[in-house]
């Protein structure tokens, strides 16, 4: 009789420990365009790219989010696009027990960081594909990224309170 007195002790406790687990990751949004193909094909100039990095993240239920990490990849012949690549990788994470001050940090820096190298993978592979040299997407540090976005959302907010202050009369 105590073993099964003490199993529900046991897996209310175990419900109370703080939990991150990957419900899903998956490739939401995939193009490419070559709008000047094929005679940008002939030109033997090598290619300028530039790269575009976005994270965001949306609630779906109490402790799911989705975080999603887009990227645009332009490559350029003599200011001619030669190809643009915008994907989206996505992923479902949830979170159990998990103090809401440490969710917005996992959800700026751990959910993209475990999303990124599909997204690398998956933009090689359609360049790839379309007959390019694959690009590799360099690392990148996720977490100078969300301090970066901390640092700027607390400058809007500090200028924004500086303009509401002007405007009142004294």
């Amino acid at each position: 009789m105590t073993e099964q007195s003490s199993a529900p002790q046991a897996s209310t406790e175990q419900s109370k420990e703080p939990g991150f687990r990957i419900q899903r990751i998956y490739l939401k949004d995939l193009s490419l365009e070559q709008p000047n193909a094929p005679q940008i094909l002939l030109v033997a100039s090598e290619p300028q790219v530039q790269v575009e990095i976005d994270i965001s993240a949306a609630p779906l239920s109490e402790g799911i989010f989705e975080v999603a990490l887009s990227s645009t990849v332009t490559a350029k012949v003599d200011a001619k696009v030669l190809f643009l690549v915008e994907a989206k990788q996505a992923g479902i994470f949830e979170f159990n027990n998990i103090p809401a001050e440490q969710i917005d940090p996992m959800l700026g820096i751990a959910c993209p960081t475990i999303l990124y190298p599909y997204l690398r993978s998956n933009i090689a592979d359609v360049i790839s594909r379309a007959g390019f040299q694959p690009i590799h997407l360099n690392e990148i540090n996720f977490h100078g990224m969300y301090e970066h976005r901390l640092m700027q959302a607390q400058q809007e907010a500090a200028a924004k309170d500086g303009a509401a202050s002007e405007s009142k009369p004294h």
